[in-house]
């Protein structure tokens, strides 16, 4: 019976030690819990119903679908980068330049066939001067390519490009090929 209550004794001696310093100790006060805000729902509540739900369920790929805007859609080209021939690339009288461009058709418009892409300075080194715009849906990359032919004298030449819509108007960022001829 002595030991069990030396054993007692020394438990609530060292329960004291352990635990009194926390119960006496200041508290720091707690975090207050804040939920993640979220935004506004436009769902519609879904109401009870004394349907059975599923135990399964199946899902089936859809295609996204873009909403449309009313009224006219909006053209514009973004210029990307040059894919070939950078500036003041050196090519040699009479060679054949294979020029690309990345662009973004950054507009509301899908370019079509009735998309044109026109000289409007410099020298068009013997590109026609009216190409069809690659077709491209509004907010994709499209690569544009002209072939040219380099002047037989030697200089440096820049070649002008826009994109026009269907109404014949002008729109987005011009291209431009910079060359130096040199024999």
């Amino acid at each position: 019976m002595m030991k069990t209550r030396i054993s007692l004794n020394r438990f609530l001696i060292l329960a004291s030690i352990f635990f009194l310093p926390a119960a006496c100790s200041p508290q720091t006060a707690p975090t207050p819990f804040r939920p993640p805000t979220q935004p506004p729902s436009t769902a519609i509540p879904i109401l009870a119903t004394t349907t059975p739900i599923p135990s399964f369920v199946t899902i089936v790929p859809t295609e996204t679908v873009t909403p449309t805007t009313e009224g006219p859609c909006t053209n514009n080209l973004t210029f990307l980068s040059d894919i070939t021939i950078e500036d003041n690339t050196t090519v040699t009288p009479n060679s054949t330049i294979d020029k690309q461009w990345l662009v973004q058709n950054s507009g509301t418009c899908d370019w079509d066939s009735t998309y044109r892409l026109k000289w409007i300075g410099g020298d068009p080194m013997s590109a026609a001067q009216e190409q069809p715009l690659f077709p491209a849906r509004a907010g994709t990359q499209a690569t544009i390519r002209i072939l040219f032919t380099a002047p037989a004298i030697e200089g440096t030449y820049e070649s002008a490009w826009q994109a026009f819509g269907p109404d014949g108007i002008a729109f987005g960022d011009p291209i431009y090929v910079m060359v130096v001829v040199t024999p």
